[in-house]
């Protein structure tokens, strides 16, 4: 069967959570990245997961899981970087590489498997969207569009090769809004807890 890789860039220096670290933040008892990167690995043989340094606390994070990590070298640049790392680690074999962002807590196993399945049955460009149809995370490429996107570069990953293969585009609405939950501030985490910021 056709295999789908899955790159989790998680370089990011979380600047806009003042000192905390939203991969680390607990879910379930169990820091994002690590949640992220073990649903990932349910649905996906090949699973990489790029971090800044060499050594860390998102390094312990996700020790002990059957995943791939590879360092960014400047992880400043933004997700391009990650993407890059990532996709170099990953076989050459695939026949697309799914990119799942590590602080999108709501993905599940099964979204992911959805996204897949869908993919499978008609390959192309897969593109997770909430309920109302809002574009969001993940997103499946095909092989032969990995080469362009691991040249892409700064802070805006794989948005302007989606722009330049529109018509290639599908999209896949997931429940509710958990294609477009990402919590980037303590404020997002509390109102996502439900406890006052």
């Amino acid at each position: 069967m056709d295999e789908i890789g899955i790159a989790i860039p998680a370089a990011g220096a979380s600047s806009r959570m003042r000192g905390r670290d939203k991969l680390l933040e607990p879910v379930g008892g169990v820091p994002l990245v690590s949640l992220i990167a073990a649903r990932a690995r349910e649905v996906a043989r090949h699973v990489c997961v790029a971090l800044p340094g060499a050594e860390g606390a998102r390094h312990t994070a996700i020790a002990g899981l059957d995943v791939r990590w590879v360092q960014v070298p400047d992880p400043s640049e933004g997700m391009a970087a990650s993407l890059r790392a990532a996709l170099a680690a990953l076989p050459g074999s695939l026949s697309g590489v799914m990119i799942l962002p590590a602080d999108m807590p709501e993905i599940d196993a099964p979204d992911l498997r959805a996204l897949i399945d869908a993919f499978r049955d008609a390959p192309g460009i897969w593109q997770a969207t909430a309920a109302d149809g809002t574009p969001g995370h993940p997103v499946i490429f095909p092989a032969d569009l990995l080469g362009g996107l691991a040249r892409v570069s700064g802070d805006r990953g794989g948005r302007d090769l989606l722009a330049r293969h529109a018509d290639r585009l599908h999209r896949l609405a997931l429940p509710g809004r958990r294609a477009v939950t990402d919590l980037d501030t303590p404020e997002d985490w509390a109102r996502w807890r439900g406890a006052p910021s």
